[in-house]
């Protein structure tokens, strides 16, 4: 963009459009909308502000800070933000045509139903009528960005660039990547559930777990990707021994039911529990299931005392309130899972003894553990990126208080 169309403002000038667009989001007197289009607001400090339905048009905000920050709805097009730290912020439904965002950092940000699509602008000139302003990149440009945990559903990233970018564990469930360019990108363990992947280029890309449900990545590009452990859509049906899944988990409920003298005691290892749809209430005291799929089920008020979901995938799970006493959670995947309100005590099996939860080495990125009971619970090298702990008891537990803190 050149340089003589951009403007600068001073820090009182800044302050004062800042305090009347708060008063203007609050509707107070003497409000009135931010604008802010193509200012230079290279590394200002705006961190929790909130901008939503700002013009920030062809702005620079390069190495600016902008973590928690809200653009909900602004006008982000054409903006500069390389090198920016906008870390949990929120940029739901911005339009971010021709913005680029290289090297930004957008770990777990909210970027639902944003536009990132190609955008140019044109810009009135008094000697030459309106002008083609050209950014350096013609659709919006992540290459090398950070998007760790980003929520990025229902998205335009039609044509976008993403080249070497971290969408690790990020929500894209729904967005559109036609034509996008993520070559060398990396989408382990990201949701890519329903999203349109015609003409996208994942060439290199590494998408190890990667949740495909409804997504049809055979009309992408994915030569020499890391396709290993692909999430895809479940069988309708699932058999073990020529019976039916749900036949076993009613026995196995019975089982419970009466202390083992009817029905049967299931073991169900790798198995694909998403065919029941829910599990919501059920009995499964002792159930092993190392390995096996329940991503995205409801488990809500579920009884799993001391089961064994040693390296299950758990994923968007909802345990809320359920009774996971002595459970084994061991490797588990547990992302974005709702723990909150669990029961994560130790079980009395009688006689002076205790079994106590075990979640070492735990992937629990953006879970909810909330008021949830974590007394002497295992949580050895557990990984807490982005976890929401308020109200939880961890009384006696074993974690690592320092990676707790950074979370």
């Amino acid at each position: 963009m050149a340089a003589s169309l951009i403007k600068l403002i001073d820090a009182s000038a800044l302050n004062a459009a800042l305090e009347a667009h708060r008063r203007y989001l609050r509707r107070e007197p003497g409000g009135r909308r931010a604008s802010l289009a193509y200012h230079d607001l290279s590394n200002c400090h705006l961190e929790g502000l909130d901008l939503s339905e700002a013009d920030l048009t062809g702005a620079i905000l390069r190495g600016a800070t902008a973590r928690q920050t809200r653009f909900n709805q602004a006008i982000l097009y054409g903006v500069d933000l390389r090198d920016a730290d906008l870390r949990r912020a929120s940029l739901e439904r911005a339009d971010m045509r021709g913005a680029c965002l290289r090297g930004a950092n957008l770990a777990q940000a909210r970027m639902v139903g944003c536009d990132l699509r190609e955008g140019r602008a044109a810009l009135q000139d008094r000697k030459d009528g309106y002008r083609l302003i050209t950014h350096e990149k013609r659709a919006g440009d992540l290459d090398h960005a950070i998007l760790t945990g980003a929520d990025l559903s229902g998205a335009h990233l039609s044509e976008m660039g993403g080249v070497a970018a971290d969408f690790r564990d990020a929500v894209l469930v729904g967005a559109s990547l036609t034509g996008a360019r993520m070559r060398s990108a990396r989408l382990d363990g990201a949701d890519l559930s329903n999203c349109d992947l015609a003409g996208a280029d994942f060439t290199g890309a590494s998408l190890r777990g990667a949740i495909v449900v409804g997504a049809n990545l055979a009309a992408a590009s994915t030569r020499g990707a890391d396709l290993e452990g692909l999430l895809k859509a479940p069988p309708p049906i699932v058999y073990i021994d020529d019976r039916p899944l749900d036949a076993l988990i009613r026995d196995h409920q019975l089982w419970c039911e009466t202390g083992g003298l009817e029905g049967a005691f299931f073991s169900g290892a790798e198995v694909d529990f998403r065919s029941l749809k829910t599990l919501r209430g059920v009995s499964l005291t002792a159930l092993t299931a190392q390995g096996a799929i329940f991503y995205g089920m409801d488990m809500t008020g579920a009884e799993l005392q001391g089961a064994d979901l040693t390296g299950a995938d758990l994923r968007a799970v909802c345990l809320r309130g359920a009774d996971l006493r002595g459970a084994k959670f061991r490797d588990a995947r547990l992302t974005r899972a709702d723990l909150s309100q669990a029961k994560l005590g130790p079980l009395d099996v009688g006689q002076g003894r205790l079994v106590r939860s075990d979640l070492s080495r735990a992937c629990l990125r953006q879970a909810d553990l909330s008021e949830a009971d974590l007394t002497r619970a295992r949580l050895i090298e557990a990984d807490f990126e982005g976890v929401k702990i308020a109200g939880a008891n961890l009384d006696l537990a074993e974690y690592d208080p320092l990676a707790l803190d950074a979370a």
